[in-house]
């Protein structure tokens, strides 16, 4: 891949982020799956802000300012790391939060417990709607803007995961450290992997790769939908980006690749195989995944390399996108595989 040397010129941003984050080994694991396998750790990027959120957040909360907003609104799960990070971004910030926050029961919350307790402890107000309501996540998170504004205040409303041509900014980052990164190893055929939850990730790792030159494949484990929504998703997110900055890269749908099947249960629904996957990592090599996102995700490239140790080339490098709070809610769930 050829190297586009000028840089384009980035979006401002805040900053947040401890980066550029570490390429590590995991030699345990490689020896127990049969390639080479590296880890991003995009979980450094704070202690509290930890994870690829905050990278999107940079350029979000950046856009925010610009505008002149002081509340910023957004969505997720539960347990949502984006929301987590969202709430305590805008503290550091001196921003206002509001969540909208997916549920079974609104009228029955779960416990302030994980992203949650931090969530409230960062001060955010939060709307918990239920699955069905989900769908109108978009127009509810467009009444509390209407809220805000009614109050005298000025909202600016960040999507689901931060995923949306600014936001991706944040990994269209992450590619030319991950080039540097490639740059100080043997060269050799390489799969950057990552947890596919929104698209925004993918979007703007896929264009900064082409951007950066980045020497591997990129393939996105999907942990909700399936492989049509990202391949349409991440496509609408990648085009935005390339128009509105005039990028001089093109992306199509033979350049995102969706490794599908491994949903499982559904969305922050764990099996019991995908938590014995996030056990052995961690017994291992000392590396802590999440259910929902990492866990899943890296559960799909050992169920893949079980049927084909050559499916992603002589080497992995998966990116860890974050999620340790979410362990937490999961602990019921894990302590029968930890005797």
């Amino acid at each position: 891949m050829s190297v586009i040397r000028s840089r384009p010129p980035a979006p401002r941003k805040v900053n947040l982020a401890r980066t550029g984050t570490p390429l590590e080994p995991l030699p345990r694991t490689s020896a127990a799956l049969g390639v080479e396998v590296l880890v991003k750790r995009d979980d450094l990027t704070g202690a509290e802000l930890t994870g690829n959120k905050v990278r999107k957040l940079e350029f979000l909360l950046a856009e925010a300012e610009d505008q002149g907003a002081d509340t910023v609104i957004t969505c997720g799960g539960e347990q949502s790391n984006h929301c987590r990070a969202t709430a305590l971004a805008a503290a550091r910030r001196g921003l206002r939060c509001r969540l909208v926050l997916r549920t079974d029961d609104p009228a029955q919350p779960p416990a302030a417990t994980g992203n949650i307790l931090l969530d409230k402890l960062a001060g955010a107000t939060i709307r918990w709607i239920s699955r069905p309501d989900w769908a109108r996540r978009n127009p509810i998170m467009e009444e509390e803007a209407a809220a805000v504004r009614a109050a005298g205040g000025v909202p600016y409303v960040i999507p689901e995961g931060g995923s949306n041509a600014t936001g991706s900014w944040g990994y269209v980052a992450a590619a030319a450290e991950l080039a540097d990164d490639l740059a100080t190893l043997p060269a050799r055929p390489t799969t950057v992997i990552y947890a596919c939850g929104s698209g925004g990730t993918g979007a703007g790792l896929i264009v900064g790769a082409k951007l950066h030159g980045l020497p591997a494949r990129l393939a996105g484990v999907n942990v909700c939908d399936d492989r049509a929504y990202f391949v349409d998703a991440i496509g609408r997110i990648a085009a935005d980006l390339i128009a509105r900055w005039a990028l001089p890269v093109t992306v199509g749908p033979d350049d995102i690749d969706i490794v599908d099947g491994h949903v499982g249960r559904g969305y922050a629904k764990s099996r019991p195989e995908e938590l014995i996957t996030i056990r052995d990592l961690c017994r291992r090599d000392g590396l802590v995944l999440d259910p929902v996102y990492t866990g899943k995700a890296f559960h799909g490239v050992v169920t893949e390399l079980a049927r084909d140790r050559g499916r992603f080339g002589e080497r992995v490098v998966f990116v860890h996108t974050g999620g340790v709070f979410g362990l937490f809610p999961a602990a019921a769930e894990l302590a029968p595989l930890l005797g």
